[in-house]
């Protein structure tokens, strides 16, 4: 997996179709690794998410690390004679590369299963928020905030700091299910603990312990997803999202037209085969165009 790692993110594979990934610092280059994990490996059933610090979840965001975002800010004197309402069609520009970059687990065909530790604050919720599951150590501790990006200077003159936000506000409502828990956490900006994360709805576990604990657990359940065919586990996530944002009747539908695709495929056969002599399955890889020879 060395050619998915770069400089601030570490890409592993402890298990076969299992891939951790560890963060040390969040970019575009984030959302752009699981992209490439979609394109660019055969056969990955499950990812794990977790960061490389020992004592914290996330590093923050350095947008002084981010060269395109300088690169597309104007100097103070242009800024100085442009129409406000101009400049503010213009920044999303700026926030969208963000939240797509954020959002990059949800579109993965496999599930995304984020390992949290230690100090949790803004960005690390909106990253973990994207992620299919939550497992949390007993260490976890959460702060609900919107993000204060410093802009390079010369963009605004009035404005020296930009509120934004990357998922949490649009995630954590439908996540939890408690509008009025979320409010109060997003108004105040406290700390909250893993047990408060879990009865909540935001983490589904609390693993004892720190870091090494909650990775183990999540790579634990990793292994596990891995071994389903992948096909169904796909699919299961494509549905559970769909459901998440319609009806109950627009999302059978939706079921309905889409199984009837899905259920055709190979692994039904292989599940029943395997389970009836006692082998572990034998699915196809879930990247059709790399075939059977493909290798991760």
């Amino acid at each position: 997996m060395s050619n998915l790692s770069s400089k601030w993110i570490k890409v592993s594979e402890p298990f076969p179709h299992v891939l951790l990934v560890e963060l040390s610092r969040f970019w575009q280059a984030y959302g752009a690794l699981f992209n490439s994990i979609s394109e660019e490996t055969s056969d990955v059933r499950a990812v794990v998410l977790s960061s490389a610090f020992p004592d914290i979840f996330t590093a923050g965001l350095d947008l002084l690390e981010a060269g395109d975002l300088a690169q597309t800010t104007a100097d103070a004197d242009s800024v100085q004679t442009t129409d406000p309402a101009r400049v503010a069609l213009d920044f999303p520009k700026l926030i969208k590369p963000f939240q797509e970059a954020i959002t990059a687990p949800e579109r993965c065909l496999f599930p995304v299963i984020a390992a949290i530790h230690g100090i949790v604050v803004g960005l690390g919720v909106d990253i973990v928020a994207a992620c299919d599951i939550r497992y949390a150590a007993s260490n976890a501790r959460f702060t609900i905030k919107v993000h204060y990006i410093a802009l390079p200077r010369g963009y605004f003159d009035l404005l020296t700091e930009c509120e934004s936000d990357m998922g949490t506000l649009a995630y954590l409502p439908k996540i939890t299910g408690n509008m009025s828990l979320v409010r109060e956490m997003a108004y105040t900006a406290q700390f909250f603990p893993a047990t408060k994360a879990e009865q909540m709805g935001l983490v589904s576990k609390v693993v004892d312990g720190g870091r090494k604990e909650v990775v183990a657990a999540a790579l634990d359940l990793a292994k596990l997803i891995a071994t389903k065919s992948p096909v169904a586990v796909s699919g299961t996530k494509r549905l559970i999202s769909h459901a998440r944002d319609h009806s109950v009747a627009e999302n059978l539908e939706y079921t309905s037209i889409w199984n009837s695709a899905m259920l055709q495929t190979k692994d039904m056969m292989e599940s029943l085969v395997a389970t009836k002599t006692k082998r572990p399955a034998n699915f196809l890889p879930l990247n059709y165009k790399f075939g059977l020879k493909s290798k991760l």
